[in-house]
């Protein structure tokens, strides 16, 4: 019995080769779609689960500030974690990792390699985390401050298929580590990433040689990651309290401080304080993911629907030799099976195909390891529920006319089941109209970005870090000024375009008791506002004089925030320096302009400008470039030059959302294409039942264009219904998209006419064909047709 139905549904599709072509194009595309976004979703959602001990395992963060100043921070300071530790049963185990900033270079015999991701951690970062070595010893993975512990890529770069243990490598050929360890490459889906790792015991040495105490006396300094293992049933936000309790008796001052713990499975998604970060987007991308489905399931129903009246005769026929109604129904199961199979399996090679794309669109790394069970599971999931939706209500349909009636042609389609057609299509443009307007809008935001006044000027800079030559740097500065294409050089110990550090350390006349105001501070040169081009509103610039050292310039938000009148003269103190304000700078965009601008405060401390800024004269970068290598080479020997342009660094900070707009194209552009083959399909199907009326018409004197409208019209009208349901739904959706934006373009009616514009000339261009065709054709044969 199966294998008559199988035979039977396979003859069928070959029959109806065009509608059989149009269903596997639009399953084919929606599946690939559907499927590639469910597995990026997938990975997001999986991200740091992997631990075993996941349930326990939570980040340190602190929230500092008062008032509109508050601020929370991943990174916390050093004590904290071995004194809960020691203090508080609640914590089992802890471990930190900060970054190792004291070697950039690393040799091992005649190989050198620039390092970026290396790390200092707690020995117990091997245990507590599900990161264990396969050589060397996961309780003891440092024997001393001079070993490292490498990953499997890492051990592979420096020393090939060679054991890696008890090699050495040289760090900025000075100070010498033997290997001690290797670990497992980390899991893409692990937040937690590393090429080299260090002992947090190298600090003290290497830090604290000349410095009273250890890290671990360090109140000030927030540079560490830290994570604690807790004691299962623990109370976090009594942990919380007894953790501020701990530092407060070690900084009676800092009253602003709290404690806040995430959970380590929480801190890809969501933000330091709960607050939704990541998991909008995999919400955004798991709608669009059904919805593009869905666009695929609805061509097939109503190709399927409208069909039925092609077909009636046929379930008449098999009724009235005995068949029941639900072996009519699975012989239509089996048929969208066999075609959704076909489909399913076209659409997995086009994942195959498409995925390294995919991946560098959206900045991941995934692979199809069909030996994964998760895999399975998304693919499973979305086909059975696409198989499932598109099949059903077609076979139901399918399998239930009456054979007297349906012989005699008194069967029809129904007014119920014209109107459910054209609602599917409605929904199917008003999904596609949708996500055109959303690609507008991303793209608008994005150019706004790019070319929005950001209060400095960027063009043409290139940076690089001065390293070792810091005690060099006038004569550096000196070097590249005489160099051919350089127009300016300055120096500051950070990014203007993303400022990172943050302080509350400071003062003015007029301060609140418990008042803390968090300021970005930034050491720059006198040469750093006008290379800049950062607009001077009151006072004066640094004069390059060792008065400087007690003079500071604000932004207007910190003028604004700290209250201060006629700040021009008023003392100001940050950290343990007292100055005065010289001056006032107009505010610019130091961070996202997700962001709203912060207070920032500019001082003098030419030994910490470690960051020398070239603009160049566009022209001849590369020989300004050349001459900042030669320079480098010369003070900085064996270490490579590494350089980065500002546009550059600016851009980075938006690759998310660059990635995000590509994707939204493609999105809109199979939703667009699916629908259309739908389209298609109607048309043509709606060219073969009035096949007689055309010919009809003709004979009595109809023109070619009045036919073409008559076969247009319909489709039309849906399709500006469609746009109407998708203007006042794709601008509250968008709203709320661009309400993460503290600066962002506005949503005018254009949008609305562009994306309408495009969705009614793609619809009449895919239609026009065949209405066309079916206008043109010969009445005589359009009579006689069966």
């Amino acid at each position: 019995m199966f294998a008559n139905y199988f035979k039977t549904a396979w003859r069928n599709l070959l029959k109806n080769k065009f509608y059989s072509l149009v269903n596997i194009t639009g399953l084919t595309a929606g599946l690939a779609i559907g499927i590639m976004i469910l597995l990026w979703v997938q990975d997001e959602l999986s991200f740091d689960k992997f631990h075993q001990q996941s349930d326990q395992l939570y980040r340190l963060q602190n929230r500092v500030g008062t008032g509109s100043s508050v601020q929370i921070w991943t990174v916390t300071n050093a004590p904290i974690a071995p004194s809960g530790k020691t203090q508080l049963p609640e914590v089992k185990a802890f471990a930190r990792i900060t970054n190792n900033y004291f070697h950039a270079n690393y040799r091992a015999g005649d190989k050198v390699f620039i390092e970026e991701n290396t790390f200092l951690v707690d020995p117990s970062f091997f245990s507590i985390f599900d990161f264990k070595l396969i050589a060397g010893d996961n309780k003891h993975p440092f024997t001393d401050e001079h070993t490292v512990v490498l990953t499997q890529k890492t051990a592979k770069r420096y020393f090939g298929d060679a054991d890696p243990i008890g090699k050495v490598i040289l760090g900025d050929n000075k100070e010498s580590f033997t290997v001690s360890g290797v670990i497992k490459d980390f899991p893409l889906n692990s937040s937690i990433q590393g090429d080299m790792f260090f002992p947090m015991e190298l600090m003290n040495k290497v830090k604290y040689a000349t410095r009273k105490g250890s890290i671990n006396e360090n109140w000030d300094e927030y540079n560490f990651f830290t994570y604690l293992l807790l004691e299962p049933g623990t109370n976090t936000n009594t942990l919380s309290d007894k953790l501020r309790s701990i530092h407060l008796t070690n900084r009676p001052k800092d009253t602003d401080i709290k404690y806040l713990l995430q959970k380590i499975g929480d801190m890809h998604l969501y933000q330091a304080d709960g607050t939704n970060g990541g998991i909008s987007t995999v919400r955004t991308f798991t709608i669009i993911a059904l919805l593009i489905l869905i666009i695929a399931c609805i061509n097939y129903v109503n190709l399927s629907t409208s069909r039925s009246m092609l077909r009636f005769k046929e379930v008449s026929m098999r009724k009235i030799f005995g068949a029941m109604r639900i072996q009519l129904f699975f012989q239509f199961i089996i048929e969208t099976t066999i075609l959704f199979l076909f489909s399913l399996l076209l659409s997995l090679v086009l994942i195959y195909v498409a995925l390294p794309l995919f991946n560098k669109i959206s900045g991941k790394e995934m692979v199809i390891n069909f030996a994964d069970y998760h895999i399975w599971m998304v693919i499973l999931l979305a086909g059975l529920g696409t198989l499932a939706a598109s099949s059903i209500y077609p076979a139901m349909l399918l399998s239930s006319f009456d054979p007297i009636r349906a012989l005699k042609g008194k069967v029809s389609s129904g007014i119920k089941g014209v109107t459910f057609r054209k609602v599917l299509v409605v929904s199917q443009f008003t999904i596609s109209v949708g996500l055109i307007t959303g690609t507008i809008i991303i793209r608008q935001q994005l150019k706004y970005i790019q070319t929005k006044d950001l209060g400095y000027d960027k063009t043409h800079v290139f940076s690089f870090w001065l390293r070792d030559a810091n005690e060099h740097a006038e004569a550096i500065r000196n070097q590249l000024m005489n160099a051919p294409g350089v127009s300016g050089v300055t120096q500051a110990n950070g990014y203007i375009a993303m400022l990172g550090a943050q302080s509350g350390n400071n003062s003015w006349d007029g301060k609140g008791a418990d008042q803390t105001l968090m300021m970005y501070p930034l050491s720059v040169d006198k040469e750093f506002i006008p290379f800049f081009k950062v607009q001077l509103l009151e006072g004066r610039n640094f004069s390059g004089t060792l008065a400087d050292s007690n003079h500071y310039i604000l932004n207007e938000t910190a003028v604004k925030q700290t209250g201060i009148k006629d700040p021009l003269g008023k003392r100001f103190k940050l950290w343990e320096v007292e100055g005065t304000i010289i001056g006032v700078v107009k505010d610019f965009h130091f961070a996202s302009l997700k962001k709203e601008i912060q207070p920032a405060v500019f001082y003098s401390k030419p030994q910490q400008n470690n960051t020398v800024f070239v603009r160049t004269t566009g022209k001849d970068a590369e020989k300004a470039i050349a001459a900042a290598k030669a320079i480098w080479d010369q003070q900085n020997p064996g270490v490579d030059f590494q350089y980065s342009f500002m546009d550059k660094v600016f851009n980075d900070i938006y690759k998310a959302e660059q990635g995000r707009s590509m994707l939204f194209n493609s999105f809109a552009a199979i939703a667009i294409l699916i629908s259309c083959l739908g389209l298609l399909g109607l048309t043509a199907y709606t060219a073969q039942v009035r096949t007689r009326e055309i010919g009809v018409r003709k004979v009595l004197g109809a023109s070619v264009s009045s036919i073409i409208s008559l076969l247009t019209k319909d489709f039309i009208l849906l399709v500006l219904i469609a746009i109407l349901i998708a203007v006042p739904v794709s601008w509250y959706a968008m709203s709320k998209w661009l309400d993460d934006f503290a600066y962002r373009t506005t949503i005018s009616w254009m949008v609305f006419l562009v994306s309408g514009l495009i969705a009614v000339s793609i619809a009449i261009l895919t239609i026009s064909f065949l209405s066309i065709k079916a206008a043109l054709a010969n009445p005589a044969k359009s009579l006689t047709a069966d």
